[in-house]
């Protein structure tokens, strides 16, 4: 029986390792989860949790799964990349190839990557530094996604109101939640939609109250640390900004629109001006076909698979991995002072995470 380890140190971890999970447990291996840094109180009761670093040690995993961009090293096994999102630009770098989803740092033996053409960059990489390997998996997190057939639009009942998911990123240049908190007030108060309303753990806490305070009839709240992806059918549009969940969304067939997005493109509606935001969602409700030929499109280039069985692959590519590939590789490089900033970072982040409730 092998064993793997779930690393987690955002909130948004758990709905991509979940997946995994459930395929780990298929097959009849055991998990468990290490969090370091964000809450434990996701955590279910069925699903074991390592609260220390000689737990860790003692567990002995095979593998450990890291949807960030660090893992403590000196875990034992081998350290697997799936990554917290999918190959965008979000902070406006001269090109894609220059963003942090391509950046190497030394930390993992096999990257699990989503599409052909981040697979072609990654194995370019690959043969550069010549100490990890790169196996094109697609993505566990949208395997319960993927697996149901939710596309397209829904059907609305007699006076059913229009959904629409709001969903914001935190930093400050990218995010519109100050900006639409009141519009988003004004519409779910108006009769004429409903709104199902997250926002990135990191957001300024001032304004998730703004938004906590919107709860009512028409505008349902969800906390960061909530699996979203089970919600995201029950939309009809999303309404966005720079986030990534909005990639994750136009795999449902359903448009989005976004408020001074800095990824435009012919996938979304884009809007500069508030007054502009509800006839952006009037327009995204008719389902324009070029709209949707393009998301399409767009889904095809972040992710090549549609059959929802990415898990089942990242888990080959790990047996793979440890039974043949990884004795043709160099070491990892030293790295001494990424490994003592790596060490002081797990320790501070240990005393920041919140006890299992």
């Amino acid at each position: 029986m092998r064993r793997y380890l779930f690393f987690v140190n955002q909130p948004y971890s758990y709905s991509i390792l979940r997946p995994l999970q459930d395929e780990i447990r298929r097959r009849g291996d055991e998990a468990a989860w290490f969090v370091a840094g964000c809450s434990t109180a996701p955590l279910l009761p069925d699903e074991r949790r390592l609260a220390t670093v000689k737990e860790v040690m003692d567990y002995k995993a095979d593998a450990t799964f890291v949807p960030g961009d660090w893992v403590p090293y000196f875990f034992p096994g081998i350290k697997v990349e799936v990554f917290h999102g999918m190959a965008r630009n979000k902070r406006g770098h001269s090109s894609e190839d220059d963003s942090d989803h391509y950046r190497i740092r030394g930390w993992f033996d096999l990257y699990c990557t989503h599409a052909e053409r981040d697979t072609a960059k990654f194995q370019k990489l690959a043969r550069m530094h010549r100490h990890f390997a790169v196996a094109h998996t697609g993505w566990p997190k949208l395997d319960p996604l993927l697996s149901q057939p939710v596309r397209g639009p829904r059907e609305l009942g007699e006076g059913e109101l229009p959904v629409v998911f709001y969903a914001s990123t935190f930093s400050r240049s990218v995010t519109s939640a100050p900006q639409l908190v009141e519009k988003i007030s004004e519409l779910s108060r108006s009769g004429r939609w409903k709104f199902i309303v997250t926002l990135h753990p990191k957001m300024d806490s001032g304004v998730v109250e703004q938004y906590r305070n919107l709860a009512g009839e028409n505008l349902r709240f969800v906390e960061s640390d909530e699996d979203l992806l089970p919600i995201l059918p029950e939309a009809d549009v999303m309404l966005c900004d720079t986030s990534s969940i909005m990639f994750e969304f136009m795999f449902l067939d359903r448009p989005v629109v976004t408020y001074r997005t800095k990824m435009p493109g012919p996938y979304l509606i884009d809007v500069d001006k508030v007054e502009e935001v509800e006839p952006a969602l009037e327009k995204a409700l008719q389902y324009p076909m070029d709209l949707i030929d393009a998301t399409r499109a767009l889904c095809s280039d972040l992710h090549s698979f549609r059959d929802g069985c990415s898990s089942e692959r990242v888990l080959n590519a790990v047996n793979d991995f440890v039974t043949v590939k990884q004795g043709g590789l160099r070491k990892k490089p030293l790295n001494l002072l990424r490994k003592f900033k790596v060490r002081r970072r797990l320790r501070r982040e240990l005393r920041s995470s919140a006890p299992h409730r």
